[in-house]
């Protein structure tokens, strides 16, 4: 593991910037990637669904001694405006998670969704219009997915953002992936996260709202296909709500 100085700073207002530098301590991996590919999830496409602009798509998972699903939302290189929500019993949606790519081929959604031992279902909307259809799939998540959200805080230096504070890290230009899990102690849970490449140009997008963020910690996984990205990450919580920040770049 190495240190890496990553920009820090705590806004009272979102035009603020950050305005001093700490040390984040985080795994730099030269480990294969992790299965996070949508042919990963189904490799014999039979839960892949195409979802067109303005409409959703389900899937529902009944085994109560699981609790993580994996999903993943790919285009043919056009962009992907989607909503990933998890439903316990009829109306309760205690995970929300609003995601973009500018490329849904070469950036696609990659993510992981507790399911708190029940009976759940995810729902992917496309907010998109009509000509921006793209394609999703979900299942459970199987062998080293199933402890990504455990793994990386365990063996990564977290570092506390308060509600309301940002954090920008560059990555290295070797990375190919970078995995963000984003938790709390079982406080509310609502960070964005954006991956930018070039001045305030973000390439993806993933914002996320939960009542626990122990429970349902935010996992994601970037393609990181150019070099020269960095990574922001904005707690849009009140000042009460800290979260924790745990980074793996894979080289």
């Amino acid at each position: 593991m190495l240190a890496l100085q990553g920009a820090t700073g705590f806004t009272a207002a979102p035009s603020m910037r950050p305005t001093s530098a700490v040390n984040l301590v985080r795994m730099q991996s030269s480990m294969s990637a992790r299965a996070w590919d949508i042919n990963e999830i189904t490799p014999d496409g039979s839960l892949v669904q195409r979802v067109e602009g303005l409409t959703r798509k389900t899937w529902k998972f009944n085994d109560l001694s699981k609790d993580r699903v994996q999903v993943a939302v790919t285009s043919e290189g056009r962009p992907v405006h989607a909503d990933v929500q998890l439903w316990l019993g009829p109306d309760w949606t205690p995970f929300t998670l609003k995601a973009y790519s500018e490329d849904g081929k070469l950036r696609p959604i990659q993510t992981l969704v507790g399911t708190r031992n029940k009976a759940a279902m995810i729902e992917v909307r496309n907010v998109g219009e009509y000509e921006f259809p793209f394609k999703a799939a979900s299942n459970y998540a199987k062998g080293a997915m199933a402890k990504v959200h455990s793994e990386i805080p365990a063996t990564t230096s977290g570092e506390r953002c308060d509600g309301g504070a940002l954090r920008s890290y560059p990555l290295s230009a070797s990375a190919k992936q970078l995995e963000v899990v984003l938790n709390t102690d079982g406080k509310q849970l609502n960070a964005r996260i954006e991956l930018l490449n070039a001045p305030n140009n973000p390439k993806q997008t993933f914002e996320v709202f939960t009542n626990n963020g122990e429970l349902n910690s935010l996992c994601v996984c970037f393609e990181t296909p150019d070099a020269g990205n960095t990574v922001r990450i904005r707690n849009l919580a009140p000042v009460e709500f800290p979260c924790y920040i745990h980074l793996n770049e894979i080289m």
